[in-house]
């Protein structure tokens, strides 16, 4: 009776052991894929148009290209003020205006362009994070499947163990019980 109970728990210790491993292989199975799913949205070689678009706004929207561009100006105009004696840009400055216009022409596009990027790269990482925690959820949700299952199998193994010495008990009493009947 002993030796049955006992290979009826080991039994249920290993399909208890099975069921784990399932969860686990399980597990690992879906964060492979989540992996492969959020390297499919980088963007590791990005075309040439797509950097230069990025360099551009980076210098465009820097103190250097301010500085260099106030010196600039202020060059253009003392030479076609004070320097030059016959000017190729006299004041109103109106090819000063027009390079400037140009420039801000060219340059607005390409900020854009290079926003839109950056845009587009924030989003992906939007669902990068939204699948990173749907994959942190999943992995709480099987942690609690888990301690559940380790739980239910605990509670029948203690009760099997219970139930276990509760008949060696009765089998010990009456045994006494025997041995004091025949005194």
């Amino acid at each position: 009776m002993t030796k049955i109970n006992l290979e009826e728990l080991f039994a249920t210790e290993n399909e208890q052991l099975q069921k784990l491993n399932d969860i686990v292989a399980k597990s690992i199975e879906e964060e492979k894929l989540l992996s492969e799913k959020i390297l499919e949205f980088e963007d590791r070689n990005p075309s040439f148009k797509s950097r230069l678009a990025d360099h551009v706004a980076n210098f465009g929207g820097s103190w250097l290209f301010i500085i260099s561009f106030a010196f600039i100006m202020l060059i253009w105009i003392l030479m076609n003020e004070f320097v030059i004696k016959k000017p190729f840009d006299p004041y109103p400055f109106i090819l000063l205006n027009l390079v400037l216009s140009t420039i801000a022409a060219l340059q607005a596009p390409i900020i854009m362009m290079s926003q839109n990027r950056k845009e587009e790269k924030d989003r992906q990482r939007a669902i990068n994070d939204y699948l990173i925690n749907l994959k942190a959820e999943i992995e709480v949700r099987n942690l609690q499947r888990k301690l559940d299952l380790l739980m239910t199998e605990q509670m029948k193994t203690l009760f099997d163990i219970q139930k276990t010495q509760v008949d060696l008990m009765e089998e010990i009493k009456s045994f006494v019980d025997n041995k004091t009947d025949e005194i």
